[in-house]
């Protein structure tokens, strides 16, 4: 059998961004490629009905060998990646035996993996950590989830004495973009509950998740020469960062934690004559959700009030919402998830997702769907990375979810 690791460094070598600007699905044609491969592996393994749709959503059964009334499991995480930072030409850095310093990812651009900075690296004392090459993000948000599942399945399908249910695979594209299961058939696929394996460092476990949404701000402005320019001249990128400058500094991601809430800028571009401004809200409380959004408005409102009715205009739209209740009810998914981590001798932490995962929406679909640690750290950026040993028990927390469904 294929290590984990090796399997993530094959994945990693894809480029699959994905583009919230195009309006295809999948967004980028090139995740096709990494859906493909995973399609030739499983098929390899001798997994059924292995399937790849046009809308980039790959779905395997690994059918039961027991009888009796078991429910269908399934294990899904997403083939994209983020567009925040650049997902092509990865070339992983393999440090064994970390040490406990600081990482040099990349001397020419002053880029470390400082312990000051990045203290939760220290708990990886003397494991094997997989970084970047500091021109990159990494990828395993969520290539070590893909790879996970790769493992547990080829596992799974070289032990045939291994008791199961049926077992479903899903892997899906865009979720950086948050249209991950857009066009997800939760019917096709067949489980009856599910678990992303999207979760950052070893032994979270989530259930509740950001409320979320998006909003676009489009500023027009007046652009008049300026040597003539008084008392005519709009000008929009002043306008946008005024406008920004009126939300509350404490409110950025930057300053909160936990269960708190937060409004963050994404992109902003422009000239004198027009601007954009794009922003995601996120809070765990709808009431507290619903207040973001409003504030965007009425700061778009006394912006218009001021300099003249849509100076600017909004666009805000709900993206996913907090899983909490769709999953309680069924606790019991949650309650065999801690039993597999202990088994595997993982301290189970569990913890709101400051995020979102396909399981969010997924959960509100009909498929209560809560979110397994992949192992990773510092996501969506060239700081990026995973210890090895984490996504090995991740593995193993997986095969152990699948026992705990058979008894």
């Amino acid at each position: 059998m294929e290590n984990t690791t090796d399997k993530f460094l094959r994945y990693v070598a894809f480029d699959t961004s994905s583009d919230p600007d195009s309006q295809s699905q999948p967004s980028t044609n090139k995740q096709f490629a990494l859906l493909e491969q995973l399609r030739k592996e499983l098929d390899a393994m001798g997994v059924k009905q292995v399937e790849v749709d046009r809308y980039g959503y790959l779905m395997a059964t690994i059918p039961s060998n027991m009888e009796g009334d078991i429910p269908a499991i399934g294990f899904i995480a997403h083939v994209d990646t983020s567009p925040d930072a650049p997902g092509r030409g990865i070339k992983p850095r393999i440090i064994e035996n970390y040490d406990g310093q600081s990482i040099v990812l990349n001397e020419e651009k002053g880029l470390e993996l400082n312990p000051d900075e990045f203290p939760e690296i220290r708990d990886y004392i003397g494991q094997t950590i997989i970084t970047t090459d500091g021109t990159t993000l990494l990828g395993a948000d969520d290539k070590a989830g893909v790879a996970e599942i790769m493992s547990a399945a080829e596992y799974i399908m070289a032990h045939p004495e291994f008791k199961h249910g049926d077992i479903k695979i899903g892997f899906t594209p865009d979720e950086e973009i948050g249209r991950g299961v857009d066009r997800f058939d939760v019917a096709r696929f067949g489980a009856k509950y599910a678990y992303t394996m999207d979760g950052g460092a070893i032994g979270e476990l989530e259930y509740e998740n950001f409320n979320a949404a998006s909003a676009k701000l489009h500023i027009q402005g007046r652009n008049i020469h300026p040597g003539y320019a008084k008392n005519k001249m709009l000008n929009a990128i002043l306008i946008a960062s005024e406008l920004n400058g009126m939300l509350p500094v404490e409110q950025r991601p930057e300053y909160t934690d936990g269960y708190e809430g937060f409004i963050h800028i994404t992109r902003f571009t422009g000239v004198v004559e027009e601007a954009e401004l794009q922003y995601i809200i996120r809070d765990h409380d709808f009431s507290l959700f619903e207040r973001k959004k409003k504030m965007i408005q009425e700061c778009a409102d006394f912006i218009n009030l001021k300099y003249g009715a849509n100076v600017v205009k909004v666009d805000i739209k709900d993206q996913y919402y907090n899983m909490k209740k769709e999953v309680e009810p069924h606790y019991h998914i949650i309650e065999k998830a801690v039993e597999a981590m202990r088994a595997a001798g993982v301290k189970p932490n569990i913890r709101p997702i400051r995020g979102g995962t396909d399981g969010a929406r997924l959960s509100f679909m009909g498929l209560p769907c809560p979110n397994i640690f992949a192992g990773g750290h510092n996501f969506h950026g060239k700081y990026e990375y995973v210890p090895v040993q984490s996504m090995e028990k991740a593995t193993e927390v997986i095969l152990n979810i699948i026992r705990n469904f058979t008894e």
